[in-house]
């Protein structure tokens, strides 16, 4: 499923069902991730029924499905220029972005 159009909501439910999709694929319960995780099972379910739970919990269970590579590029930075590699480089400096003239 292409997520580049959806809500976030269904982004959640896509993403949720494709964890316990992979979970079963690689033959696994939900106990037996949750022990690799160092989490309860109720957060491994939780994940899967797409209840709120930690970014840290969705991050140790993807590790022990073996997502790794898949988290590491979640939030590299698109540079397919020079400019983007500069403004990059730059915000990298900064701790905290500016407001804008007409925020409060």
């Amino acid at each position: 499923m292409e997520l580049t159009l959806s809500p976030p909501a269904e982004i959640a439910r896509t993403l949720c069902a494709r964890l316990r999709t992979e979970r079963l694929a690689q033959g696994m319960t939900q106990a037996e991730v949750a022990a690799r995780a160092g989490v309860a099972v109720n957060t491994v379910s939780n994940l899967e029924a797409g209840r709120s739970t930690a970014f840290e919990n969705v991050v140790r269970v993807a590790i022990v499905l073996g997502r790794r590579e898949e988290l590491a590029a979640l939030f590299q930075p698109r540079l397919e220029s020079l400019h983007d590699i500069a403004r990059y480089e730059g915000s990298a400096k900064r701790q905290r972005v500016r407001r804008k003239a007409g925020d409060a």
